[in-house]
């Protein structure tokens, strides 16, 4: 447990102790030569003041050492600097969250009889869309909206809004997103000569995270946690829908990819940021040497007298420019702010959306019904949004440092490694339920060198619980790779899925409704039965 107050005391020493010290010092190897240690004598004056130099000296040494420790720093930069040391990055400010509800009118069609909406008049909202509450608080969603697609991750609710001659008229169409409170900023910078390492600051209030940063040529710079890291993970839209292993869940493919454009963010204060990049030149970027004959043992100069020298594996990766630094080009750079405990605005409050991000899917429309259509387009958050608050005080700074130092963000326990399973973002499949144990001695399908089982169940159309597509899989295993420790092994398998059909008689006492009594217990048996708990 952190304890903030600790009295920090480097030598030990105060005012009394060096004045005695010094009296002692004075009258072992000078005794003949003063002798007057009264405190009015001039001797003892200026043994005083070399107490007070050394009292004051000790203060100090006691205070700069106190700061080198992450559970008694008192300064904030110490604190910040030692939090990032260790990888964990402070919140200046936490973003509000609520989900905004989304509606559109779409005139109907008449196919095979039957009235259906006209999905030509859907429109499409772009990611980033902003949504304004009454007071003037700032809310964006970072998915895009494409009324015309529906599915279990992303299903379109279809009614009727409005009827003509006993005909629906038009349809209402609605999609929910999750939504947070900020507002994006946009900041450009223009580089001439590379800089090792070159860093820039930028000042905002209320920093959450970096949006987006690219280049005048058009090329997308990647955050890593480090500028060491060159792996990151990078999702692809999965476009092939005809796939059976996709079952329209799986939006994204998830790879990891290696790159030289990225840079490191770090908050050095409440309204200031930094933003670092790497070190190599774009026309001298490193590669991967793979060890053979020519550059390892009988290919070095002299082998004769390397024959018993002690190679390091990582000598032969030659990637010590950390990325590379930009050069002859203007960086677009669009960040986040927002947040704190304002943001946590009421029900039904966020019902402005902010012109420029919808359009419609198709072409040549009727004007007058496409024109009804877009203006009909609305937003509104049923429930209030909550989470927003101010960043982290020194003290949750401490705790959470100390915190990440034990995990380092690796899966150890199986718990680990079920928690990051269900956390993986749903735009790469969504898993639904997981489970981990060890392996059986008895199952035929265990390999000699796997360690753990994860199973793992998805969603239907329906919402029913339905087994993992192989495409979920597969970005499941990409997304664990990251976290794994390098000696375990992890199978992935379907979960068992098990109807249950229960059959029951009641006995009503007389007092009582037969339908009510029924309907309580079938309401009760669904609550029990209920995957969702």
């Amino acid at each position: 447990m952190a304890t903030s107050k600790k009295d920090i005391k480097y030598i030990n020493r105060d005012f009394t102790d060096f004045k005695t010290r010094l009296i002692e010092f004075t009258r072992t190897y000078f005794p003949n030569t003063y002798t007057d240690f009264s405190p009015t004598s001039p001797g003892m004056m200026f043994m005083e003041q070399a107490a007070y130099v050394g009292d004051v000296l000790s203060f100090y040494l006691d205070n700069q050492f106190q700061e080198v420790f992450t559970q008694y720093a008192q300064q904030t930069n110490n604190v910040y600097e030692l939090a990032y040391m260790f990888g964990y990055k402070p919140n200046v400010s936490t973003a509000a969250q609520t989900v905004v509800d989304f509606y559109q009118q779409v005139p109907s069609k008449l196919s095979a009889s039957i009235y259906i909406p006209d999905y030509d008049y859907a429109l499409t909202i772009n990611e980033n869309a902003t949504v304004t509450s009454q007071n003037g608080t700032s809310f964006i969603i970072q998915d895009k909206i494409d009324f015309s697609i529906s599915s279990s991750q992303d299903p379109t609710s279809v009614s009727v809004y409005q009827v003509a001659a006993n005909n629906p008229q038009y349809f209402l169409l609605k999609k929910s997103r999750k939504a947070i409170s900020a507002a994006i900023n946009t900041q450009t910078f223009t580089f001439t000569d590379p800089i090792p390492f070159n860093t820039i600051t930028v000042s905002a209030n209320n920093f959450l995270k970096i949006l987006d940063i690219t280049d005048s040529d058009g090329n997308k710079w990647y955050e890593v946690d480090h500028l060491g890291q060159e792996m990151v993970l990078d999702s692809i839209k999965n476009t092939n829908v005809n796939d059976p292993n996709t079952n329209g869940n799986t939006p994204y493919l998830l790879r990891l990819k290696k790159v030289q454009r990225r840079f490191a963010t770090k908050v050095i204060s409440t309204t200031q940021f930094q933003i670092q990049f790497g070190a190599g030149s774009p026309t001298t970027t490193d590669e991967e040497i793979t060890p053979n004959a020519d550059n390892v043992g009988i290919g070095l100069p002299f082998e004769k007298d390397k024959l018993t020298a002690a190679y390091s594996p990582v000598n032969f990766l030659y990637t010590k420019t950390y990325g590379i630094a930009p050069s002859n080009t203007t960086l677009t750079i669009r960040y986040l702010t927002g947040g704190g405990v304002s943001s946590n605005v009421e029900a039904n409050t966020l019902t402005s959306i902010t012109p420029g991000f919808a359009q419609f899917n198709q072409v040549n429309l009727i004007p007058n019904t496409a024109n009804y259509v877009f203006s009909s387009l609305a937003a509104n958050n049923p429930s209030a949004a909550d989470g927003g608050k101010g960043g982290d005080t020194i003290e949750e700074i401490r705790q959470n440092t100390l915190a990440l130092i034990a995990s380092q963000k690796r899966s150890v326990t199986a718990d680990d490694y079920l928690i990051r399973a269900l956390s993986m973002p749903s735009d790469y499949g969504a898993v639904s339920k997981a489970f981990i144990e060890q392996p059986k001695l008895t199952d035929a399908q265990v390999s000699t060198i796997e360690t753990l089982n994860l199973y793992v169940l998805s969603l239907n159309s329906q919402g029913q619980l339905d087994y993992a597509t192989d495409t979920l899989k597969n970005n499941l295993r990409t997304y664990m790779s990251q976290y794994r420790m390098i000696g375990d092994n992890i199978e992935i398998r379907n979960a068992f899925i098990i109807n249950i059909a229960v059959d029951f008689e009641i006995i009503v006492l007389p007092e009582f409704n037969n339908n009510e009594v029924l309907l309580a217990c079938i309401t009760a048996l669904q609550t029990y039965f209920n995957i969702n708990k």
